[in-house]
């Protein structure tokens, strides 16, 4: 298994949408971590050049992880929630986008990841059939598939995964869930590590408000191979986080799950879009993603974080502004004293 190459037991999550960059994966790497290339939201072109721009900068095993496409929505589901944007547009100066579906180039990114293998190819938003899985496997690929509860890890095993990544309720950015419905996987990470580890012999990493060393050390004895790590490398400077993202991830404001930016539930930090247009938002994703996108982008430009998606674990006020080299040396050290001093404490 990949893992078992991986100097530090740290996966960097693969943070689509801005933070992702091939810089931090780069550096990632170097530190003896192991790090994901995200391909959600960016075309087959740009994703094969962030993979050679990894492979530029260095020679140690990374991975790539995709989207797993669902279904399209009826327009009349997502209708009062467009009409309740139709404000906000109009207060930016903006239009809306379209309320488009799209597989986020599910096919060609395939067939991308087929011609150019990666070490690990990682799947999020539901399951890949058992064809996807041996197509990948085939070309030397290990393939991990996002779960939130107990059936969507049997269900994974069931198509020939390589390994879980067991996403807990405290993680940051969209729940993994195979189907977005209220009171989807809403295990927190060491409830649901137990539950996996009890039921699956598959190897486990353990993601969800992961900070720092100790939460490391948590999941290594909670089963997992690894955990992963996602809001504590935003603030680094490798990281192509927003400023207001990433002055947002400093404070203490509270994180709540919410539909209102993409139609698909997701942690960030509460702020005003949050708050007023969490209650009505409708499950309709990609369709409000492409919709509130223009609003988000022109909110970014101005620097206003009330307006855009601050996603984040519930632990972001303790992610620091350091080199990802260093979160990585630090989270290391950090687990080894921690899992010292619980042995010590059981003498």
């Amino acid at each position: 298994m990949v893992l078992d190459a991986v100097r530090v037991p740290i996966v960097q999550a693969p943070l689509a949408g801005g933070a992702s960059t091939p810089a931090l994966t780069a550096a990632v790497v170097e530190a003896g971590a192991f790090g994901f290339v995200a391909a959600g939201y960016r075309t087959p072109e740009a994703l094969g050049e962030d993979i050679a721009a990894v492979r530029a900068a260095t020679d140690g095993a990374f991975g790539v992880n995709l989207f797993v496409p669902g279904a399209a929505t009826d327009p009349a589901a997502y209708a009062a929630h467009m009409a309740a944007l139709e404000e906000e547009a109009r207060r930016a100066g903006v239009a809306l986008g379209e309320p488009r579906f799209e597989d986020d180039g599910w096919q060609a990114k395939l067939a991308l990841l087929a011609d150019d293998p990666v070490a690990v190819v990682s799947f999020t938003f539901g399951c890949p059939s058992a064809d996807v899985v041996r197509r990948l496997q085939a070309v030397g690929s290990e393939v991990w598939v996002t779960v939130t509860d107990p059936e969507e890890a049997l269900q994974a095993a069931a198509a020939g995964a390589d390994a879980l990544v067991a996403q807990g309720i405290e993680a940051g950015g969209h729940r993994a869930s195979f189907v977005d419905a209220d009171g989807a996987g809403e295990y927190g990470l060491l409830a649901l590590l137990q539950v996996l580890r009890a039921r699956i012999e598959l190897p486990l990493v353990g993601s969800g408000g992961i900070a720092g060393g100790r939460a490391v050390a948590a999941v290594l004895c909670a089963g997992a191979r690894a955990a992963q790590v996602g809001t504590a490398f935003m603030r680094c400077p490798e990281a192509g986080t927003s400023e207001p993202h990433r002055e947002a991830l400093s404070t203490r404001t509270p994180t709540r799950l919410t539909r209102a930016f993409t139609g698909r539930q997701a942690r960030g930090i509460a702020n005003r879009f949050l708050r007023e247009h969490s209650a009505d938002a409708p499950v309709a994703y990609p369709e409000i993603h492409h919709a509130t996108a223009p609003l988000r982008a022109a909110a970014r430009a101005a620097g206003d974080a009330e307006s855009i998606n601050l996603w984040a674990g519930q632990t972001h006020e303790l992610a620091g502004e350091l080199p990802a080299a260093e979160v990585v040396a630090r989270m290391a050290a950090e687990a080894a004293e921690a899992l010292t001093s619980a042995a010590a404490a059981l003498r």
